[in-house]
């Protein structure tokens, strides 16, 4: 967890919850995403959730992944990330309004599954090189739209046109197609704008969307599935780190321009 030097405990507080990586963990997470560099800029207090702990690998650090089946699983870890925020309102000014969820790879994932199950709590959700093979109503019974905004790369080993992953038991969707379900869940108007952010980068954003929920995709062309702007990763085991956007700060400003609306 990071509180920012300049945390006034009279003044109400935005909190970002940054999901890990599966076979990662907290600290890993937080090295990777540079969030508190964000957080000390823009006055915002960040946690770092731990998921369940996998097998060891006889190093002593012990990595975790987020569950999302069954059922059961997916919900302990929905109550978890529920009484942590509970925990941290009792402990900090929390602003309510602004609450925001974010992850890398299956952390990604985990914030989808927030922004269903907990959309009564969530101004908005955030992803990077998400791994996701379900469709956004297939497990969201909650219809109220979630703003929405991800990265990912064209050479990521979640596949930017869509495959299978790993032992994947069905293949995911392309990002562009899963981008685009995403938009309508949210009511969004059916033709996104595209443009040129970089070089290597550009933006395409559904917008008119209902509660303003747009929805926005960031493409890496050659990223890997690594976080822009964040700790480089192996790049022989991972594939390029842009460092042409900085998907924090990309992030913190979309996050900043929403806060919860009730259906």
């Amino acid at each position: 967890m990071y509180v920012p030097r300049s945390y006034d405990p009279t003044k109400p507080t935005p909190l970002v919850i940054s999901l890990h990586a599966a076979a990662l963990w907290p600290a890993a997470q937080m090295e990777t995403s540079q969030w508190n560099r964000v957080a000390d800029e823009h006055e915002f207090i960040v946690v770092y959730p731990s998921g369940t702990t996998m097998r060891g690998d006889g190093t002593g650090v012990l990595p975790k992944i987020w569950l999302l089946k069954p059922e059961a699983v997916l919900e302990a870890n929905v109550r978890f990330i529920s009484e942590l925020i509970d925990t941290l309102e009792a402990a900090y000014n929390i602003d309510l309004t602004r609450i925001y969820a974010n992850g890398f790879s299956n952390g990604g994932a985990m914030a989808f599954a927030l922004s269903c199950r907990l959309s009564h709590r969530m101004a908005a959700v955030g992803t990077v090189s998400a791994a996701q093979d379900q469709q956004p109503w297939s497990f969201c019974a909650d219809s109220r739209p979630v703003p929405f905004i991800n990265f990912h790369g064209t050479a990521d080993l979640v596949p930017y046109d869509g495959g299978r992953v790993w032992a994947s038991p069905s293949p995911f969707p392309s990002v562009s197609t899963w981008t685009a379900n995403w938009a309508r869940r949210n009511r969004c108007a059916p033709n996104p704008i595209e443009s040129v952010v970089e070089a290597d980068v550009t933006r395409l954003e559904y917008t008119n969307c209902a509660n303003d929920a747009a929805v926005v995709l960031y493409t890496i062309q050659g990223g890997g599935h690594t976080w822009p702007g964040g700790k480089p990763m192996p790049e022989w085991m991972l594939g390029r780190t842009s460092r042409s956007i900085d998907a924090s700060s990309q992030m913190w400003a979309f996050f900043r321009d929403h806060r919860l609306v009730s259906k």
